[in-house]
C-alpha cells in the first residue's frame, strides 16, 4: 500500500508538468521528416505548411528530407521518435501500399501513428495517345476486351499508386491491361510519348501539360470529384466504373500516443492554414488540392484506404 501511495504522489507531483507541456505547445522547434526527395509534393506540403504554421504557433517548424524505401525509412525513424509533438511525419498512401506489400514490414501508418490532419491530394490522370483512338474510358475498356493482354499500363514503380490505380481499374471493368514499371513517371511518360506503351495513370503535375498541348489525350481523373487542377475532365467513376477512387495523398501524423491536445492544437492549426490564399495558391500551381481533414475523419480515411488497396493488392496477387 505505503508502495502504491508513493507511486501515486510521484504521478500527482509530474501531473501539472506534464499539463502545461500540452498547453504550452509548442514551447520550440518542431520537426517535420518527408520520405521523398527535395522538390517532391511531399516536400513542397510539408513546406508551405511549415511556412504558414512558423507564423501561426510561434515557433519554427523545420522540414527534414529522410527519402528512403518509398518513404518507409523516414516513417520509421519518426514512429520511434519522443510521443510529444515535436517531430511529425508526412504521411502518405506510399506508407500504406508498401506496409501492405511487404508482409515484414517494421511500420504501419494505421498503427502506428496518431492522425493529426490531410492536407492535400493529386489525382492521377488517365491519359493515352490520341493514336490510340480511344476518347473516353468507355472506349479505352472496349479497346482492351477485344486485345486482352495486348494493351500497356506505364506506371512510376512496382507498388506505386498509379500501378495500384491501373491494377483496381483491371478489377472493376474486368479487363487485362499489363502494368509497365518504370523508375519513375518521366520515364514511363517518356515511352508513352514515343508510342511504347498505350497508357498510363499519373499525378496531374506531370501529364496535364501535355493534354493541353494536345499530345495527350486525357480520358478521367482517378479521384471521386473532379480535381480543381482539371475541373473539365470527367471522373473514372463518372465515367462508367462507379466508386472508382484513388489519389495521391499527404497528411501530417505524429507517433502514436501522442497526446490529443497537443495533437488537436496542430490540427485546428493546420485547418486554418489550409483555408489561407497563400497556402493555397502554391499547391494549387503544383497540382495539389487542398483537402484539410482533422484527426478523426483523417483517421477513418486512412482506414478505408488501407481497406481498398488491400483488397486490389489480394485480387492482383502483388504481395512480395
Amino acid at each position: 500500500m505505503r508502495r502504491v501511495l508513493l507511486a501515486c504522489c510521484a504521478w500527482l507531483a509530474l501531473w501539472p508538468a506534464a499539463v502545461s507541456a500540452q498547453t504550452d505547445f509548442p514551447n520550440r522547434p518542431v520537426h517535420i521528416v518527408v520520405g521523398f526527395g527535395p522538390g517532391s509534393a511531399a516536400d513542397l506540403t510539408a513546406r508551405v505548411l511549415s511556412q504558414r504554421l512558423t507564423q501561426t504557433l510561434g515557433q519554427p517548424f523545420v522540414v527534414e528530407i529522410k527519402p528512403g524505401g518509398g518513404s518507409m525509412v523516414a516513417a520509421e525513424q519518426v514512429a520511434r521518435a519522443p510521443k510529444d509533438g515535436y517531430t511529425l511525419f508526412i504521411g502518405t498512401v506510399a506508407v500504406v501500399i508498401s506496409s501492405l506489400l511487404q508482409p515484414n514490414a517494421r511500420v504501419n501508418l494505421a498503427k502506428d501513428f496518431a492522425p493529426v490532419s490531410l492536407a492535400t491530394s493529386s489525382s492521377n490522370v488517365l491519359v493515352v495517345k490520341p493514336s490510340l483512338g480511344v476518347s473516353n474510358v468507355k472506349e479505352l475498356i472496349a479497346l482492351a476486351k477485344e486485345k486482352p493482354g495486348q494493351l500497356n499500363f506505364g506506371t512510376s514503380g512496382f507498388g506505386t499508386s498509379p500501378h495500384l490505380t491501373g491494377e483496381l481499374f483491371n478489377m472493376l471493368a474486368d479487363t487485362k491491361i499489363v502494368s509497365i514499371h518504370y523508375p519513375g513517371s518521366a520515364q514511363a511518360l517518356t515511352d508513352l510519348l514515343g508510342g511504347r506503351i498505350q497508357a498510363m495513370f499519373s499525378p496531374a503535375s506531370t501529364v496535364l501539360g501535355h493534354v493541353e498541348s494536345g499530345v495527350l489525350r486525357g480520358l478521367a481523373t482517378s479521384e471521386k470529384a473532379r480535381t480543381a487542377s482539371a475541373p473539365t475532365l470527367p471522373t473514372v467513376s463518372e465515367s462508367g466504373l462507379p466508386g472508382f477512387d484513388t489519389s495521391v495523398w499527404f497528411g501530417v501524423v505524429a507517433p502514436v500516443g501522442t497526446p490529443q491536445p497537443v495533437v488537436d492544437k496542430l490540427a485546428a492549426a493546420i485547418g486554418e492554414a489550409l483555408k489561407n490564399e497563400e497556402v493555397i495558391k502554391p499547391l494549387k500551381l503544383a497540382g495539389l488540392d487542398v483537402r484539410p481533414m482533422g484527426p478523426a475523419e483523417f483517421g477513418a480515411y486512412i482506414a478505408s484506404e488501407t481497406k481498398k488497396y488491400s483488397d486490389v493488392v489480394a485480387g492482383a496477387g502483388l504481395r512480395q
